[in-house]
């Protein structure tokens, strides 16, 4: 049995992990990564059809909020 994998979901669950850490306990490079990895995973998920109905929720919500 092979398991797989995708990359979004690999990134997913590195920021969880990495965002759960205590703030205090953050080097700026270690921050820097993190926001490096959020970006990363913003732009691979903006491809799918789930990224077009995230982005598309959140324009709703600016829309409604001016």
């Amino acid at each position: 049995m092979q398991y797989t994998i995708s990359a979004t979901a690999f990134l997913a669950i590195v920021i969880v992990v990495r965002l759960r850490r205590r703030t205090e306990a953050r080097s700026r490079v270690d921050e820097a990564f993190t926001v490096f990895t959020a970006v990363t995973f913003g732009v691979l998920i903006a491809a799918t059809s789930w990224g077009h109905a995230v982005l598309e929720l959140v324009g709703v919500a600016v829309e409604a909020t001016r």
